[in-house]
Formats: C-alpha cells, sequence, structure tokens
C-alpha cells in the first residue's frame, strides 16, 4: 500500500492547482444535428444556492454553453429546494455542493451535508412524481456532503479519492476492455452519438442499487484513498478496493430519472497552470465526454 500511495502523491500534486484553473471560454463541439431547436429545449436547472464549487459563470461555464448548443435553455437555481421552487423545474443539475462549514477551501472532515433533511424528502419526492435530477458528486468534500442525498435514491458516495493505481493523470475508460459500459446512454440514440472512450479526472467512487444501470464500472485497478483533509496523503491516509464500485451510473425512480457522477472536472472545460493546458472536455483523452453529456441529458429529458 506504501507504493500505492506515493505513486498516487507523485502523480496528484503537480496537479492540484485548482486556483490556476480558468473556464476554457473558447471550448466548442460541433453538433451537426441539434436534438432542439436553438433556445426551444427544456429549460436545465444548474444549483447554484449549496455553496456549490461549479457554477454557470465559472467552472461549469462551458457545460451550459454545450447544452444551449443542443437547443436547451440553462438557468441558475438559486433557492433552496422546496416543493414551491422544484415545480418550476423538469430537469435539475446538481453539481459539487457543499455545507457551509465546507465552503471557502475548508476541505476536511468532518463533511455534513449540504441539503437540509426537508430539502432531501423534498428532492426525492420530486423525482418520484417524474422529476430528472443529475447528481454530481466529486472526491471529498464533495462525497461527504452529497452523501445523505445519495442514499435516499439508493446509492452510496464514498467520500475519498479514486485513483488509478498506475498512475495516469486522466483516467481513461473504453468500451472494449468494459470499464465504459455498453448502455442506451453510451449507444445514443443514432450511430453518431455512440460513445466509445471517455476520461475522468479524479473523483470518488459509490454503490449502485440493483434497479441501476452502470454506466462506468471500476476494478481492482483503482484504490479508494480516505484523507482526513483533501489532497493530504500519508501512508495511514485509510483506504479501500474500488472493485465492484462506479463512477457513472444511472436508473429511474417511480415516474422520475437519477443520473449520478463521482466526478464533475469530466463535463466541464478549463486551463490549467500557467501554460493553459486544457482538462476536461477540452482534454485530448475526453474527446467524447461532451457526446456523453449530451446523450446524458437527452435521456433525462425522457427520451
Amino acid at each position: 500500500m506504501k507504493k500505492i500511495l506515493f505513486a498516487v502523491l507523485c502523480t496528484l500534486l503537480p496537479g492540484f492547482a485548482i486556483a490556476q484553473q480558468v473556464p476554457d471560454s473558447a471550448f466548442s463541439y460541433p453538433i451537426p444535428n441539434p436534438h432542439f431547436d436553438l433556445g426551444k429545449g427544456p429549460v436545465v436547472w444548474l444549483d447554484e444556492g449549496h455553496n456549490n464549487f461549479h457554477t454557470l459563470s465559472g467552472r461549469y461555464y462551458a457545460f451550459g454553453k454545450l447544452l444551449e448548443a443542443d437547443g436547451y435553455q440553462v438557468r441558475a437555481f438559486t433557492d433552496t429546494f422546496s416543493r414551491a421552487t422544484l415545480a418550476q423545474c423538469r430537469i435539475l443539475v446538481i453539481s459539487n455542493a457543499l455545507h457551509p462549514s465546507n465552503a471557502n477551501g475548508n476541505w476536511q472532515l468532518p463533511t455534513p451535508s449540504a441539503f437540509t433533511n426537508d430539502e432531501i424528502s423534498i428532492i426525492q419526492e420530486w423525482v418520484g412524481q417524474g422529476g430528472s435530477l443529475f447528481l454530481i458528486a466529486d472526491h471529498m468534500p464533495f462525497g461527504g456532503a452529497a452523501a445523505d442525498l445519495a442514499v435516499a435514491l439508493g446509492f452510496g458516495f464514498s467520500n475519498g479519492f479514486a485513483m488509478d493505481n498506475r498512475r495516469r493523470n486522466a483516467e481513461v475508460f473504453y468500451r472494449s476492455n468494459n470499464t465504459l459500459q455498453s448502455c442506451p446512454i453510451t449507444d445514443g440514440a443514432t450511430p453518431a452519438e455512440r460513445v466509445d472512450t471517455i476520461a475522468t479526472f479524479t473523483g470518488q467512487a459509490f454503490t449502485i442499487p440493483p434497479q441501476a444501470q452502470s454506466v462506468l464500472a471500476l476494478n481492482d485497478s483503482y484504490t479508494v484513498l480516505l484523507p482526513d483533509v483533501a489532497w493530504q496523503f500519508n501512508d495511514d491516509t485509510p483506504w479501500q478496493s474500488a472493485s465492484g464500485l462506479h463512477q457513472l451510473a444511472y436508473r429511474t425512480i417511480k415516474k422520475g430519472k437519477v443520473f449520478v457522477s463521482g466526478e464533475a472536472a469530466m463535463f466541464s472545460s478549463q486551463l490549467a497552470g500557467p501554460q493553459r493546458v486544457p482538462t476536461g472536455m477540452g482534454s485530448p483523452e475526453a474527446r467524447q465526454n461532451a457526446q456523453l453529456l449530451l446523450n446524458i441529458l437527452y435521456w433525462l429529458t425522457g427520451n
């Protein structure tokens, strides 16, 4: 285990420069046949009311622009979750929400829920009545902040870092080796929408219920590290095998739909460091991540 931990440290620490990442405003992805006429598609709400690390004007700028290019109307959701506020929503995206105690870079244990018990119950009810939820919760502390909500939806989040023991900066998954699963979302609605490979960038891993379909499955080449403070690892850091865990999955709940991601950067496009190295959807390894995002949203619309 010592070798694994030190290998992970060597891989991660040079890339840990969150403050140096800026949105890639020039990112674009060709959509020859948008699902909806420009500005006429369903409204997609991105939660910005729970100390979210990803916002439309920040790290999820490219996320919003990509969906708009496919015809969606993308808006910021800045309220608490109630029956009244969710009544306006058909599709809700929650990405990397945090409890106030962990906001502003205080990424250490404990990591309380970003949502009140009432909010969790209301979201669960809203999904069951036909709402579509895209829940994204990254590595610690984000997995911990969304863990209670995940449990209510049948998923078990780890509050850690899912690492490839082979020391790759980006984790690349392939349909050909069954780490990227063949399913309606990766198949797409047309042959042009088929996704055969995606990349992720250090997220968490989670359990899924029997009713869920895995999209991205981890194996014994991956380890989940569980530090007390984000990005601070040593030889005493608790860990577990990631074999049997997942990083992308989806399910239906009564009349509604839920897609869950244990990694957030894969749906962003950012420029990192002084050399402005592309990360997220703009990374060369992630050339099909944008198509996967479009397929996810199209499934959430009811297609």
